[in-house]
C-alpha cells in the first residue's frame, strides 16, 4: 500500500473508471469533486476523503477507505472504496432506466412504421 497517490490513479485502481486517462479527463472536465471543490487529476488523496463523481443523470459518492496505486480485481477493490451514494440518487437512476427507453425483445429487429406509431401513442 502507498501513503500518497494521485486521485486519477486511485479511481482507476479501484475500478471507478475503466482507464486512467478517463479518470484524468473526468477531473479536468470538473466531474470529480472533493468537499464540493473541483480537483485536478494530480490531487493526492487521503483516507476518509469523500469523492463525488458526476455520472449523468446522478452524482455518485465514494469514501476512500484505503489507498493503492495498483489496479486490482473487483473483489479486492471493495476493501479500498465504499459507495456512499445517497438513496435518492440511486432511485433516480432506477427511474431513468425504467422510463428512459422502450424495451424490445432481442432479435425482433427495428420497429416498423406501425410499431413506431403505437410506441409514440403509448408515450403520450
Amino acid at each position: 500500500m502507498d501513503n500518497k497517490v494521485r486521485i486519477d490513479k486511485w479511481m482507476w485502481a479501484v475500478r471507478i473508471f475503466k482507464t486512467r486517462s478517463m479518470a484524468a479527463e473526468a477531473c479536468k472536465k470538473g466531474k470529480v469533486t472533493i468537499g464540493g471543490v473541483t480537483i485536478k487529476p494530480s490531487r493526492e488523496i487521503k483516507i476518509n476523503d469523500q469523492i463525488e463523481v458526476k455520472v449523468p443523470p446522478i452524482t455518485r459518492s465514494y469514501l476512500v477507505t484505503a489507498i493503492s496505486s495498483k489496479r486490482m480485481g473487483a473483489k479486492l477493490a471493495v476493501d479500498f472504496v465504499k459507495d456512499v451514494t445517497a438513496q435518492d440518487q440511486l432511485d433516480l437512476l432506477v427511474a431513468t432506466k425504467v422510463y428512459g427507453f422502450e424495451a424490445r425483445d432481442r432479435g425482433t429487429g427495428r420497429p416498423t412504421k406501425l410499431d413506431r406509431r403505437l410506441i409514440d401513442k403509448l408515450k403520450e
